[in-house]
């Protein structure tokens, strides 16, 4: 059984992946690993992640790092439920540098919106915490919205009214 992914966790995780890479990348940590970083979640139960540029050296060491880690590594990102946001890239929050790989979080805007179509109890509670600690802007999250809706035919599950009805709930003022 694979073990629970604490800070300390990330941190041997971050370090294991980058040693002996020779490519340079970035790793854009989403999620969980986001949550467990910045310290409103003691835990998660995997580590997922996008990779750019897609690299065969990095993506041959994930199954090794999974069983000597003995944690869940899984390859997603924001982008592959909701339309990638402009400028993404841009807006991602430096974590640090590990030889050859830089680790960022997957832009906040972007976790906060596929959090809010996905809908799980872990997920509201991840955007209150977004906009609790101000990493995010009510009316920042509704343009993002406004400005991806008109690709939203790339994605079969989402169904616009009942994500539109979500954003404006997820951002009501508690």
């Amino acid at each position: 059984m694979r073990q629970r992914v604490t800070a300390k966790r990330m941190d041997e995780f971050m370090l294991a992946l980058a040693t002996g890479i020779t490519t340079a990348s970035r790793v854009f940590l989403v999620g969980g690993a986001t949550a467990v970083l910045l310290g409103w979640r003691d835990s998660t139960v995997d580590v997922d992640l996008k990779i750019l540029p897609e690299s065969d050296e990095i993506l041959r060491k994930l199954p090794t790092l999974k069983e000597d880690l003995q944690i869940n590594i899984e390859l997603a990102a924001p982008d592959d439920f909701i339309p990638e946001l402009p400028a993404w890239q841009e807006r991602s929050r430096f974590i640090r540098q590990e030889g050859k790989l830089t680790f960022l979080h997957y832009d906040f805007y972007a976790q906060a919106l596929a959090k809010i179509e996905r809908g799980h109890d872990t997920d509201v509670r991840d955007v209150e915490e977004l906009l609790d600690r101000k990493l995010i802007k009510p009316e920042a999250v509704r343009d993002f919205f406004e400005r991806i809706k008109d690709q939203f035919y790339k994605y079969p599950a989402i169904n616009e009214a009942s994500f539109r009805r979500a954003v404006e709930i997820a951002l009501k003022p508690r």
